[in-house]
């Protein structure tokens, strides 16, 4: 989402690198050329003056127009500018110690609000939490059907009674989930294509009726500024608590993000990154920066990690690893791990430097559909050839091609790229004793 913004950035800060020092002319160049990137990535106009401001006013000071490393300390002044704009911490999803926690999620039609309520209902679960999904869009054709089908899903259960109207319906989903054990309420209401007062009015009632702890504006990212006016308004009727963004890994600018926080003063409390049930992160204004910085996000990267990969195969394959008995049955497993994390372009970007390194060195970037020709390449191979690859001669490349979809020239591109990984493997192994040893990269598709 970011890549435009992190682009320029970057560029800056690689012009300041090639100066000893700064003057305070090349602090205003340095500012003027943020404020251009910001609006660039429709970061709303207030926003920008206040950022740039904030910027100048700490980059002219002695300690760095005299520093004999400018660009490291005009990054760090950039990089706690950004996470002040981002909102400093992460803000928490509240939690009732009296055991029952409501939550309500508001926002205009389309912004992803049913299959947000499922996300959110399965990041509780991975916590520990019972939550409770309640269809309270009577008015939306398909949508109480919608989330019935995403909760059978995900086996989650749904509240819905369809004889009541939704401020009795949300009432009556608190009474059964307070008497169900259940931890978590999740009001999944109605939107309009614009705001009107009328869906005010019964967010309202809602919000008499159950008094929930969140209420939480659920927007899509790709809307742009737009996003911030919408904001404010349901703010000032139902004094929002926090917001959810929804396609974060679609290529809009980032606008929305940047300005949201500042503008409204709600917190950005989670971001979806995609259509999977669990891609919803946490969002820590940090860590977004540090991506926007292009320092990646490696944190996240080893809590997702963590999250999917199973344990107990993660140590036999290391184990393998240790002894040089890699082989592609592994290779295979570990890829289904990998894949677990998320689509793999947002995996490299957490990784400091490697989403830019593979941008300027022009390197194709791996996309799902290659992954899944390498996945049908190695399951059209026997057992035993997945095993001792070496014994895969000229006939076998061709009924592997013929199984899989694919050419005896692709069959023997992976196995050449196989045995470069495996003699690195060798060569690591012998160097690192019984020490632990990092995962194999995947293979690089073909340009």
């Amino acid at each position: 989402m970011f890549e435009s913004l992190s682009d320029k950035l970057h560029d800056l800060f690689t012009r300041l690198g090639r100066k000893g020092k700064l003057t305070e002319a090349d602090v205003e160049a340095v500012a003027r050329e943020v404020r251009i990137a910001l609006l660039e990535a429709d970061v709303n106009f207030k926003v920008v003056k206040s950022f740039v401001n904030t910027v100048k006013e700490r980059a002219v000071g002695v300690e760095v127009l005299q520093s004999f490393s400018p660009t490291q300390q005009v990054v760090k002044i950039v990089t706690e500018a950004l996470i002040e704009t981002l909102g400093t911490t992460q803000a928490k999803l509240a939690a009732d110690p009296s055991g029952l926690t409501v939550v309500m999620l508001v926002g205009l039609q389309g912004s992803g609000k049913t299959t947000t309520a499922a996300k959110l209902a399965l990041h509780l679960r991975k916590q520990g939490k019972r939550a409770l999904l309640v269809a309270a869009d009577p008015y939306r054709p398909a949508a109480v059907t919608q989330l019935q089908t995403l909760g059978k899903q995900l086996d989650i259960p749904v509240f819905h009674d369809p004889s009541k109207k939704p401020p009795e319906l949300a009432r009556a989903a608190v009474d059964y989930a307070r008497s169900n054990g259940f931890n978590y309420v999740l009001l999944d209401t109605a939107g309009r294509l614009h705001i009107s007062d009328e869906m005010m009015r019964e967010l309202e009632e809602i919000k008499r009726r159950v008094s929930p702890h969140e209420i939480l504006f659920v927007a899509d990212a790709m809307t742009g500024q737009d996003v911030v006016r919408v904001a404010e308004e349901f703010n000032t009727r139902l004094q929002l608590t926090g917001a959810i963004l929804t396609k974060m890994d679609g290529d809009a600018r980032g606008g929305a993000a940047l300005s949201l926080r500042a503008v409204t003063g709600v917190p950005i409390k989670y971001v979806g990154t995609g259509e999977k049930p669990d891609a919803l992160e946490a969002f820590y204004p940090d860590r977004v920066a540090q991506r926007i910085l292009g320092m990646g996000d490696v944190l996240s990267l080893i809590e997702r990690a963590n999250e999917v990969i199973d344990q107990t195969k993660q140590k036999e394959l290391e184990k393998k690893l240790r002894t040089a008995t890699f082989d592609l049955e592994d290779f295979l497993e570990q890829m289904r791990q990998v894949q677990k994390m998320g689509p793999l372009d947002q995996l490299l970007d957490k990784i400091p430097g490697l989403g830019r390194m593979m941008k300027v060195q022009n390197l194709p970037r791996i996309e799902e559909k290659q992954v899944k020709r390498i996945e049908a390449i190695i399951l059209s191979m026997t057992p035993e050839e997945r095993r001792r690859p070496e014994i895969i001669g000229g006939s076998r490349k061709r009924r592997i091609a013929k199984g899989s979809g694919t050419t005896p020239a692709e069959v023997n591109h992976l196995l050449n790229q196989f045995r470069e990984m495996q003699k690195m493997i060798r060569q690591l192994s012998g160097m690192s004793g019984k020490g632990p040893m990092s995962l194999p990269p995947m293979p690089l598709p073909r340009r």
